[in-house]
């Protein structure tokens, strides 16, 4: 397993993971996520971080299990309560708002939303992203789709009193999946 040091300018990543195999990307960013100079490019601004993320619960708990080798150890560690084994059915209880909010890949695919060498989607190329590996057409088609999805955090925030979890929890676990901060 590698650990966040080892995501360095330069550095080559090996994937080979259950929907892909003998793939392997640059780091090209010098620093992590929002450190790196390029990261708030066209006003792509996550409020967490991949590690945010997953250690909030994510995906029933399913999501990057089979990753281990490709990303830092650390976002393992710090989530493990929040995820299931691989081969193991995915479990709502693990999401952090406790309600199912996600599409099939199939449907992913259906609307062309896997786009380059990020089979599992959005999240999967923001980790990637974060890390440093960068793709001009994918990162700025990525980064439109998040700018896009910024419609679903004004609804939480027009809909419901401030600090009412329980208002709107498929948007808000939604919000979470995509890097928005759901605690509005």
């Amino acid at each position: 397993m590698k650990s966040l040091k080892d995501f360095k300018k330069g550095a080559k990543i090996k994937v080979n993971d259950r929907m892909q195999k003998d793939y392997e990307y640059e780091i090209e960013a010098d620093g992590l996520g929002a450190e790196a100079s390029d990261f708030n490019d066209d006003g792509f601004n996550p409020h967490l971080t991949p590690a945010e993320v997953l250690k909030e619960g994510v995906f029933e708990g399913k999501y990057l299990n089979d990753c281990e080798e490709e990303l830092p150890k650390e976002w393992y560690e710090e989530s493990k309560e929040k995820r299931v084994g691989v081969g193991k059915d995915p479990d709502i209880e693990l999401n952090r708002f406790k309600i199912k909010s996600r599409q099939s890949l199939v449907i992913w695919r259906e609307n062309e939303w896997i786009m380059g060498h990020d089979p599992r989607g959005w999240f999967q190329w923001y980790c990637r992203y974060w890390l440093g590996r960068r793709n001009e057409e994918v990162d700025k088609f990525q980064k439109k789709r998040w700018r896009a999805f910024k419609r679903h955090h004004g609804q939480v925030k027009k809909h419901c009193k401030k600090g009412d979890l329980s208002c709107r929890p498929k948007q808000r676990q939604a919000l979470l999946q995509w890097a928005y901060d759901p605690f509005i």
